[in-house]
């Protein structure tokens, strides 16, 4: 199918422009394109995007707040939760809720997505098969990557040594890795890496996850990534420990990861919803310090995590709602810094995620989002409908919105 979008506004240009798509690829981009089209889309002077990107998500454990909610809403009780619901999640279960889930992302607006897929030997790889499966089945709507998740840790599930090679072996496309869920963590993100060598994959960390910088294996991680030569091939979900430093610690932190090149999936939903729970008073928020990181040059994403289970009992699919959540949690409101969010849903996590051609330029994949806005700036905070997505070439859905004000 040929497409051309007309009268669309690109980020950067004052004049509205002509996109024009074919097999699959954006082929011009003019004032004006001319020629014949399957079919051509009016945008009428509103926001068109590349393909919004989740970049850290868990599709096997989504929807399942209501079977044993999480009382205390503690990360602790949280991982205890779901341990115990892990071995009664059936292949079919797994798949409903997954499938469930990626109907709700999918319309609005992400054409890309990491999700991790946990395994352990209480519960096999039924979780992992069955994201493997849906991988492959939604392979025309969105782009899935499976992370190899060890969520019960390495040494402290044995079997599960054995069982990261074979998920790496049935097509994991990322190595993962929890070190602060395992002992010692250090020689966690050792065997990590010797795994991530063998296969020439990326590794994604669910990383210091703590209200408190105590017992932190970043700086180590950061050396790790330097000696083994894998910078720009590590991403970390949650750092949330990093905001308890002195300003003089974290500015060394982020320095050392900058260099490192390593990119942090910032999760304010369930960060906000677990974090400082001990705290009796100026309760703090315990979510990275994205502002921080961003100045530091480290490439930042805004991810979403969990959909109502016992991490966050809450969410619809919108990342554009996770990102509009970071921008007062991180202080990203100001006029410099508002610019700056849409990227973390786009450009920056298909940088993490090594996405190809991604992006709106002649000769890149048309994965592009048409968005009921006229305002660059306001792409976020208006939380607009996203009124056309196109994925490789082909329109995937369309939304519309009627609203009748009666006076």
């Amino acid at each position: 199918m040929s497409i051309l979008l007309k009268n669309v506004r690109l980020a950067n240009e004052e004049e509205l422009k002509d996109v024009a798509i074919k097999e699959g690829k954006i082929v011009e981009i003019s004032n004006t394109v001319e020629g014949t089209f399957d079919k051509v889309i009016e945008g009428a002077g509103n926001v068109l995007i590349p393909g919004l990107v989740e970049s850290h998500i868990h599709l096997d454990k989504a929807l399942i707040a209501s079977r044993k909610p999480n009382q205390s809403g503690t990360l602790q009780e949280a991982i205890q939760v779901t341990a115990e619901l892990k071995p009664t999640f059936t292949e079919e279960d797994i798949y409903t809720r997954a499938k469930t889930t990626l109907d709700m992302i999918i319309p609005r607006g992400v054409t890309a997505i990491r999700t991790h897929a946990e395994f352990d030997p209480a519960q096999g790889f039924t979780g992992f098969n069955t994201i493997m499966k849906l991988k492959e089945e939604y392979k025309d709507l969105v782009d899935i990557q499976v992370v190899a998740f060890p969520q019960e840790g390495i040494f402290k599930a044995p079997g599960t040594e054995a069982m990261m090679y074979e998920a790496m072996d049935m097509g994991a496309d990322v190595v993962g890795g929890i070190p602060y869920n395992d002992a010692p963590a250090n020689e966690h993100i050792d065997l990590i890496f010797e795994i991530a060598k063998k296969y020439d994959k990326d590794i994604d960390l669910h990383q210091d996850f703590a209200d408190e910088a105590t017992n932190m294996s970043i700086e180590y991680l950061c050396n790790k990534t330097i000696a083994e030569g894998y910078e720009g091939r590590v991403s970390v979900g949650h750092l949330t420990a990093l905001h308890a430093l002195t300003p003089e610690e974290l500015a060394a932190i982020v320095e050392l990861m900058a260099k490192a090149q390593i990119s942090v999936m910032a999760l304010p939903a369930t960060d906000l919803h677990l974090g400082a729970r001990n705290d009796t008073y100026n309760v703090r928020r315990a979510v990275t310090p994205i502002r921080k990181l961003r100045d530091g040059g480290v490439n930042v994403c805004i991810a979403t995590n969990n959909i109502r289970n016992a991490f966050t009992p809450y969410g619809n699919g919108d990342i554009m709602q996770t990102a509009m959540l970071a921008i007062p949690v991180a202080h990203l409101g100001g006029a410099d810094d508002l610019p700056t969010v849409l990227p973390m849903i786009t450009e920056n996590p298909a940088k993490a995620l090594k996405l190809k051609d991604y992006g709106i330029a002649v000769g890149n994949k048309a994965d592009v989002v048409l968005l009921d806005t006229q305002d660059i700036l306001n792409s976020i905070i208006d939380i607009p409908e996203r009124l056309t997505v196109i994925k490789n070439g082909k329109v995937t859905v369309e939304n519309s919105k009627t609203t009748r004000i009666y006076r």
